[in-house]
């Protein structure tokens, strides 16, 4: 089941917001669950930030990509989690182009988190992410290939979080 804290509403049970989640969680989960996104999830609930994290299993008979989708567009703002992995998902790559769609149409908030990664490196889709690029491209994910590397350079002009070589 996904995670995520009720949405706070007024007495008359209507959103004070026009969004349903103040952030949307884009993250690796090989990479980072058990772990940074984890500690960070729990950080953003103890402060009482309303949060929706991916967990093992969405809602039984949705399509994942239309729940996950809906999840980005009712959020005030993502926290994009670059990990070494990250663009061996097709799902992370997916998300991430929805979040910078949204970012373009409806002004989503978009951060990134490059954990322990050189933001240069996903800027221009070098080492890790131009193997995995390469990869989904012999599996015939031709048509996403381009729009997955323009999304991975948007994301990585954006002020964010450099994380390399610091704990957890």
């Amino acid at each position: 089941m996904a995670s995520a804290i009720l949405p706070r509403t007024s007495s008359s049970s209507t959103p004070i917001h026009p969004w349903d989640y103040e952030v949307f969680l884009n993250f690796r989960g090989e990479d980072t669950r058990k772990g940074f996104t984890d500690h960070l999830y729990a950080a953003l609930v103890r402060k009482g930030i309303v949060t929706f994290r991916d967990d093992e299993g969405l809602s039984r008979g949705e399509k994942i990509s239309s729940e996950l989708f809906r999840a980005i567009e009712k959020s005030r703002c993502a926290l994009v989690i670059l990990s070494e992995n990250f663009a061996d998902s097709k799902w992370c790559l997916e998300e991430l182009t929805k979040i910078m769609e949204c970012r373009i149409e409806m002004g989503l908030l978009v951060f990134p988190v490059f954990y322990h990664m050189d933001p240069s490196d996903v800027r221009s889709v070098w080492g890790s992410y131009g193997k995995a690029l390469l990869k989904h491209q012999r599996s015939r994910y031709d048509r996403q290939i381009e729009r997955w590397r323009e999304a991975l350079s948007e994301v990585a002009y954006l002020s964010g979080w450099d994380l390399r070589d610091r704990n957890e």
